[in-house]
């Protein structure tokens, strides 16, 4: 199975794109994994942005592509514990398992409707570039948890 992560817009901030790399090159290191940018129009309407965003990534996904998304209304994981869903996740399918941060105004109701699960990485709001570096940096924990690496302790 391949994972990806995808991204609304670009990393705004260049210092971030080091350790995003960094972590991705990490990531590859156990399972094949991919980040993709997702170009969005600018838009100061909040209601035409999310429906832009919408079908941009609506276009991307494929009916057999297990979606999770990243929202303040997930669940809330440990690091070993979201270790565990992974590998469950890892071990239940065999399509491609996207992790899916949105745009600044949220996600659209199709996009909810779609998804397969939403994951809360913290009850903090964070800026959209500095979730992107936060979520490898879990995901890649989680991995070296399922393979037994002491880079989490």
């Amino acid at each position: 199975m391949k994972t990806e992560f995808w991204m609304t817009g670009k990393t705004n901030h260049s210092y971030l794109k080091p350790g995003i790399e960094l972590y991705t090159k990490r990531i590859q290191h156990y399972t094949p994994f991919a980040s993709r940018e997702i170009e969005i129009p600018k838009s100061k309407n909040p209601k035409e942005a999310v429906q832009t965003e919408q079908e941009q990534i609506l276009k991307l996904i494929q009916p057999n592509d297990q979606i999770i998304l990243l929202d303040e209304k997930g669940k809330s994981f440990t690091s070993y514990d979201f270790a565990k869903y992974l590998q469950q996740q890892f071990n239940s399918s065999p399509n491609r398992l996207i992790f899916l941060t949105g745009g600044s105004y949220g996600f659209g109701d199709d996009i909810y409707h779609r998804s397969n699960a939403l994951i809360s990485l913290s009850k903090f709001t964070f800026p959209h570039d500095l979730v992107r570096i936060i979520f490898l940096e879990q995901f890649y924990r989680a991995l070296s948890i399922i393979h037994n690496h002491p880079y989490q302790h």
